[in-house]
């Protein structure tokens, strides 16, 4: 009974998020529904058992991708009247989409009531390990049969990070280089001056 009561009530919260994320008139604060849209959909996750994907909604995207979202839309000058004005302007493509969306999902709820689909006979080399959790049997699938791909899916990401730099890097015709060396040997007394100033003298540049 309190596993029902819980799946309805963050089953709820998570479509009342969803729906504030879009009706928010501030993005500060539609970043912030989203956030809370994420932890709801947490708890759901937990609820079916599934706590890795859990774990990885409450760090990957509530720690990493909408904070950063929140951050870029406080740094941002954003004019909202040209937000709205962009809004209403580019309706009716998004009530288009939104229609091509709903008759997709209508679809699948059909083909899903028609009957599943038989997509092969699994060969059990990614069955879970006996007497392990969710975490552990996906670490040793990830681990162990996976390893070739994860490893290049982490070259891959090192690769395009790197790039990221790169591009990024403004090239200066003159760079200041520091001398680690000389600001580590550096006295007290060579980095502070105590001085006397007279009153009304002011400042000496």
């Amino acid at each position: 009974m309190i596993q029902t009561i819980t799946f309805y009530l963050f089953s709820a919260l998570v479509i009342a998020s969803a729906c504030f994320v879009i009706m928010a008139r501030n993005p500060v604060h539609s970043v912030l529904w989203l956030i809370l849209a994420f932890f709801n959909a947490a708890a759901l996750m937990v609820l079916v058992g599934a706590e890795f994907i859990a774990m990885l909604l409450v760090i990957v995207y509530v720690g990493a991708v909408a904070v950063l979202f929140l951050f870029v839309v406080m740094m941002l000058d954003i004019d909202f009247s040209e937000l709205r004005a962009g809004f209403i302007k580019n309706a009716p493509l998004g009530a288009l989409i939104a229609l091509v969306l709903f008759v997709e999902l209508f679809v699948g709820l059909v083909a899903w009531n028609a009957g599943g689909v038989t997509l092969g006979t699994p060969d059990g080399t990614s069955a879970a390990v006996e007497g392990a959790s969710n975490i552990q049997s996906i670490g040793a699938l990830l681990y162990g049969k996976y390893l070739f791909l994860f490893e290049a899916a982490g070259v891959i990401l090192l690769v395009a990070m790197v790039g990221a730099i790169v591009l990024t890097l403004r090239h200066r015709p003159n760079p200041r280089s520091q001398n680690i060396a000389k600001q580590v040997s550096r006295r007290p007394e060579d980095a502070t001056i105590n001085t006397r100033p007279e009153v009304g003298a002011g400042v000496k540049l």
